[in-house]
């Protein structure tokens, strides 16, 4: 009788994606410098708050914008 009532998932087969432990690693140990207890400790809402943000892409009023305010000048 099996206790989960199904059977495991079989190998290279996973019900989820794979989770990125490398470069959660480098992330967590390198890049932060956090300690090993500190990183294994964390919750994996706290490592995604301390991944660095991109900034947003222009919509094309912003880029608009920056067009009208910086034109570029022929040097002919």
């Amino acid at each position: 009788m099996r206790p989960t009532g199904g059977s495991a998932p079989g190998p290279g087969s996973a019900p989820w994606p794979a989770f990125p432990w490398d470069a959660a690693l480098a992330l967590g140990l390198g890049r932060l410098g956090w300690r090993p207890r500190d990183f294994w400790a964390a919750t994996p809402r706290e490592l995604s708050a301390a991944l660095p943000r991109r900034p947003a892409a222009l919509d094309r009023d912003a880029l608009d914008r920056l067009i009208a305010a910086h034109p570029d000048t022929r040097t002919d």
